[in-house]
Parts: C-alpha cells; sequence; structure tokens
C-alpha cells in the first residue's frame, strides 16, 4: 500500500457516533409550537417544517450552510426560550451514542490519533458541545467543525479541510474520514484528499441524497472495527 499513514480520523455525528433515528419532523416542530402558540401551532409548524426543507435541500444541491435561526426567520417564526427549550427537549433522545462509540475513541486515542467531528448541522456549537460533554465524548476530541459556523456544508472540499485543520493535521492523505452517507461524507471526504469509512446504517431522507456517491476505502458495520483498520493500513505504510 502506498497510501500515507493514517493520523487523524475524522468522524460525522448524527447517524456516525450519534444513532440514526427515524423522526417526525413536523411532529417535532409541533411540539415546538404548541409551547410558542398553541391556536396556531399547527400552521407554524408546517412553515416550519418547510423552511426546514428548503435548507436541507440547498445543503445538498449548492453546499452552503445554514443555522437554526435563519429557518425560523424564512418561516416567519419568532423562536422563544420555552420554545428552544421545547425544541432540545424533543430531540434529546436522537442524539443517542452508538453503544461503542466511547469505546472506539477511546481505542483510537490511545494508537496517537487526533480525533476530530465535521457535522452538517444547524445547531449551535454550545448544544453539539453540551451532548458530548453530557456522554463523555468531548474530552476525547481534538477539535470539531460545525457547519452552522461555516459557510458551507459537507461535501464542500473546504468543511472537511477545516476539520483537518481544526484537529491540528496539515495533510488531507492522513486523514480518515468516517461517516453514513455515500455523498456527503465518503464522495465528500475522498474529493478533498481524504480517505473514506462507509457506516451504512442510516435511511438518509430523499431531500439530502445527492447526485454523487462515493466508492468508500472501507465499509465497517460497526464504529468497534476502525482500530483494526486502522492498525491494518498503518502496518502496511509502514
Amino acid at each position: 500500500m502506498t497510501n500515507a499513514k493514517i493520523e487523524a480520523v475524522l468522524f460525522d455525528w448524527g447517524g456516525t457516533l450519534a444513532t440514526w433515528h427515524d423522526i417526525s419532523l413536523h411532529d417535532t416542530w409541533r411540539a415546538v409550537t404548541t409551547v410558542l402558540d398553541r391556536t396556531n401551532s399547527e400552521a407554524l409548524a408546517a412553515r416550519l417544517v418547510a423552511a426546514e426543507g428548503s435548507i436541507w435541500r440547498r445543503s445538498r444541491d449548492e453546499h452552503l450552510s445554514s443555522t437554526f435561526e435563519e429557518v425560523c426567520l424564512l418561516a416567519e417564526v419568532e423562536m422563544t426560550p420555552a420554545g428552544l427549550a421545547e425544541y432540545e427537549r424533543q430531540w434529546d433522545p436522537h442524539t443517542v451514542l452508538e453503544p461503542d462509540a466511547i469505546e472506539t475513541l477511546r481505542a483510537l486515542r490511545s494508537r496517537g490519533l487526533k480525533l476530530g467531528v465535521l457535522s452538517n448541522t444547524i445547531w449551535p456549537r454550545r448544544r453539539h458541545e453540551e451532548i458530548f460533554a453530557r456522554d463523555g465524548v468531548l474530552e476525547l476530541l481534538d477539535g470539531a467543525v460545525y457547519t452552522s459556523e461555516i459557510a458551507n456544508t459537507k461535501p464542500h472540499p473546504e468543511t472537511f479541510l477545516a476539520a483537518m485543520r481544526a484537529v491540528g493535521v496539515s495533510d488531507p492523505a492522513r486523514c480518515l474520514f468516517v461517516g453514513d452517507r455515500l455523498f456527503d461524507d465518503v464522495w465528500g471526504a475522498q474529493n478533498a484528499g481524504m480517505r473514506a469509512a462507509h457506516l451504512p446504517h442510516s435511511a438518509i431522507p430523499r431531500e439530502q441524497i445527492g447526485h454523487t456517491e462515493g466508492t468508500p476505502d472501507a465499509t465497517v458495520q460497526r464504529l468497534s472495527e476502525l482500530p483494526m483498520l486502522i492498525d491494518s493500513w498503518n502496518s502496511a505504510a509502514a
């Protein structure tokens, strides 16, 4: 093998480090809008669903990022602290880590590898770090990039390079990206010069499926397969 040794492993979050859940966005938003305005909750929820759908289609087609605040602005819904608290409460059960996530991250760190996260998200850093701190992940990460803070979303190459820089690595050939999406994660990482491992666990929403799909350098059924995979690559590259 002529590939360089892997020095950093970068992870997608939802569907990769966190278990993928099929949820009803309408029901989630309806719970929020009931807090905001019970009388008009159905209409407000419909507007929020449409606004969120539009920003995810834009992410897919133009690779442009968005924020929670923009979704509310597009829907012409004024969010309140109580509404935001309900939104986060609704999402809490769907932020659960894969059972072997912590064990895998610790095993990779023990090998001296840098670890990072790159997530297409409308949520702020604060929210992600609260979740990661809750689950004991935050202390295991060398860096993270959330697209709510930058101009582009995966699969734009700059997002991957930003994540690489966030963990202190300068050569994309020494990075492995792990994700559940063949377009955003696999094709995107490879287009940026990285290797990519696919974790095929998620039912990707139609509006988020891209027109190009990548062929992964490896497919893993569990995160716990990654340390052995990387060991084999790095031994061959020695």
